[in-house]
């Protein structure tokens, strides 16, 4: 989440009557508390935490929450170079690039990254069989997510 996104959600938090905000978006989740002064604690608050103003206290993405399969074999992750919206196919009414048990070549278009309104293909880097896709069409992607996974050719 942006810098920016998380000031305003602090300055949300301090102007409203709300002690805590949590909102997830886009695999990643925020909690903002807000500690008062007024609150009783068997311990002594720190100088600057007496102060009404909120803190983030967690910032988590769901790629670290959970936890990641060891891939089995001679495994291959295609990964995204970059950020953006993934696409499995050309145009929404096309047939996906590649499908779950196809055999693809290294240079092969297995996908499509978005970003800024530009369209880049990516190929996959080996030859071998598509075990599974691993993102959603029309989902965001971040740079160097796996996008598929792909059984070695031997």
């Amino acid at each position: 989440m942006r810098e920016s996104k998380l000031r305003k959600l602090v300055k949300l938090v301090e102007e409203s009557n709300i002690d805590e905000l949590e909102l997830s978006s886009w695999g990643a989740k925020v909690k903002i508390i807000r500690r008062r002064a007024k609150e009783e604690r068997t311990a002594p608050i720190p100088a600057e935490e007496a102060y009404s103003s909120p803190r983030v206290v967690e910032v988590t993405s769901q790629q670290e929450a959970q936890p990641e399969e060891e891939p089995k074999g001679n495994h291959y992750e295609v990964k995204s170079p970059i950020v953006g919206t993934f696409y499995r196919a050309p145009a929404p009414d096309a047939d996906p690039y590649v499908e779950e048990g196809q055999f693809v070549k290294k240079g092969d278009v297995v996908c499509i990254v978005e970003a800024m309104k530009l369209m880049n293909e990516i190929e996959s880097e080996v030859s071998g069989r598509v075990v599974k896709a691993l993102v959603e069409s029309a989902h965001p992607v971040e740079y160097d997510q796996p996008l598929f996974l792909i059984e070695l050719a031997t």
